[in-house]
């Protein structure tokens, strides 16, 4: 069968869309190859995935059409649906084109979250009406929604209004990078590319106040533990002020803002601890990220946390400034609590394996077909 993607985020994003785009059309083309895969791109990017299978075609705008890619993602890529045979239309990021309706597809949305509606204060209004009527549409035309968490399935009933009987939990996995073996010599070329200290505790995601940052670099003042935070993200605004709360509470905070994806193994597998105190997440990729590399994870309790760290964490209230603080202090200090995280590590990660995921993304579309 022939499957269309909206690939735009597996192109353009380096971010959590962007990660999940792309690990999912890898893992299609890895284990459903006979299918055809056309990756329907709003603007030329070079050789993104020239080195997997050869059952992947970009599609581009042509004609008028590039002068206005959104436009042609939004409701000019339809034209092409027939032209190129397309079985299935799958929308990889919460959206589908708004005339998709008229088509004779089958169509598959991926639903993420739906934070905006859950924290609205965090989004502004413009962008909270528009992204409703986007994802309501989408959900609304589907024939199946993809939930990623049995979280984000509770919130497309609730809050979406989606049809229990259209949705399937079809978990994600994460760069296949994250499993490799990690040498010595790497871990040490890495500390020294970024200047890194011999010990210490990693967070890994955007820089914004849901991630809950602030109130971690409390927590880790008041733990009184004398270990550095690695913080890996990209500037903001709120980054800034960030760096203003670590230099007041005295703390030893390292910004990396600009990290190569190639050397993001090594960072998990030379820190202490992975720190996620995020307020609400879909999925949480860095704490598959962290749990396949063997690192223990302090994270959130409630959404999604405990069906991505399974027994591989230690869980805090994230507004609870002393509870974060506290266990910050055990996953540091109490080494036989450590230890029997990282125990756990392994048989949580492999939940998420490539072939599981895998077979269940070859499930979904021969259930369409």
């Amino acid at each position: 069968m022939t499957i269309a993607f909206d690939a735009k985020r597996a192109f353009h994003n380096s971010r959590g869309l962007g990660n999940y785009s792309r690990d999912y059309v890898r893992l299609a083309a890895r284990y459903a190859p006979n299918n055809h895969y056309l990756l329907f791109n709003p603007r030329r990017r070079q050789d993104l995935f020239d080195a997997t299978a050869d059952c992947l075609t970009e599609v581009l705008p042509k004609g008028l059409w590039q002068l206005a890619p959104g436009m042609w993602r939004s409701f000019g890529c339809t034209d092409l649906l027939s032209q190129l045979n397309a079985d299935i239309y799958h929308g990889l990021s919460a959206e589908l084109p708004l005339n998709i309706h008229k088509t004779s597809v089958k169509k598959v949305v991926t639903i993420h979250d739906a934070i905006f509606l859950r924290y609205p204060e965090l989004y502004s209004p413009t962008y909270r009406r528009m992204l409703t009527r986007k994802v309501r549409y989408a959900c609304e035309v589907a024939d199946v929604v993809v939930a990623i968490s049995r979280q984000t399935r509770r919130d497309c009933i609730e809050l979406l209004g989606a049809d229990e009987k259209k949705l399937r939990v079809m978990y994600q996995g994460c760069n296949s990078a994250f499993r490799l073996p990690i040498t010595q010599e790497q871990k040490d070329a890495v500390r020294q590319k970024y200047n890194l200290p011999r010990t210490y505790l990693l967070y890994v995601g955007a820089i914004e106040p849901r991630k809950n940052l602030s109130n971690l670099l409390l927590a880790l003042s008041a733990s009184g533990l004398d270990i550095p935070l690695v913080v890996v993200g990209a500037e903001s605004r709120y980054a800034e002020q960030m760096k203003r709360l670590a230099a007041d509470k005295r703390l030893s905070v390292i910004f990396l803002h600009h990290t190569d994806f190639s050397d993001l193994p090594a960072i998990y597998s030379s820190a202490y601890a992975l720190t996620y105190p995020s307020l609400f997440e879909g999925f949480g990729i860095p704490i598959l990220e962290a749990l396949c590399t063997s690192l223990p994870v302090l994270t959130s309790t409630g959404s999604c946390f405990s069906e991505t760290a399974g027994d591989a964490a230690l869980y805090a209230d994230p507004t609870d400034i002393d509870d974060l603080a506290d266990k910050l202090q055990t996953i540091v200090s109490d080494n036989s609590v450590r230890q029997r995280l990282i125990a756990n590590t392994a048989l949580q990660a492999d939940k998420f394996s490539d072939e599981n995921i895998g077979r269940n993304i070859k499930a979904l579309y021969e259930s369409l077909c």
